[in-house]
């Protein structure tokens, strides 16, 4: 997958210039608004509000607690954003020290999240929180690392069990969606 400006009409939102710098590095012709950090200025939300109205936004943030709150930040400004992923073992850094992070991608995974968006679902989903802790994705012992392995099967990275349950919601993916990612992470 080649992604330059004739290619690739989206802007993508990241942290800061450590991912620009790197996604740059696979994919020269990239265009992207950096937060820096995670209190995202009214200047920055105002630039991606008038790029919408013409690119696709693209939020690629940290599989972290700041990259949440940036992606939830970024997302309540601009609702047609798409969202990319990146597991937490994706984002480990090579140094002892360093933060989770895009900047540490590879190629392979940073082509894979760009691939794979998700969008905001106007439907609503057939999950509900019974059904969801029944899979064994929230309270009980495992969870933690079974909502990981699921996130990376859908694409859609990790969050806590309430924050896991609201993705899978917001990207209108049902219980049967849901059940056969359960299935493939436990037999992988």
């Amino acid at each position: 997958m080649i992604l330059n400006k004739k290619k690739f009409n989206a802007v993508v939102v990241v942290e800061g210039k450590d991912d620009t710098i790197r996604l740059k590095q696979f994919f020269p012709g990239i265009e992207t608004v950096e937060t820096n950090g995670s209190a995202v200025s009214d200047e920055v939300l105002a630039e991606l509000k008038k790029l919408s109205q013409s690119r696709e936004i693209i939020v690629f943030t940290d599989p972290d607690f700041n990259g949440e709150r940036i992606r939830r930040i970024v997302t309540k400004a601009v609702p047609t954003a798409k969202q990319a992923f990146i597991t937490r073992k994706e984002g480990e850094p090579q140094k002892r020290g360093n933060s989770l992070g895009v900047e540490h991608a590879s190629k392979e995974a940073l082509e894979r999240a760009l691939g794979d968006l998700h969008e905001v679902e106007e439907t609503k989903s057939d999950l509900t929180f019974p059904r969801y802790r029944e899979l064994g994705l929230a309270a009980g012992s495992g969870s933690k690392q079974l909502r990981e392995k699921v996130g990376a099967v859908l694409s859609i990275g990790y969050g806590n069990a309430k924050t896991f349950y609201q993705r899978l919601n917001t990207f209108g993916i049902g219980y049967a969606e849901l059940k056969h990612a359960v299935e493939e992470a436990k037999n992988d």
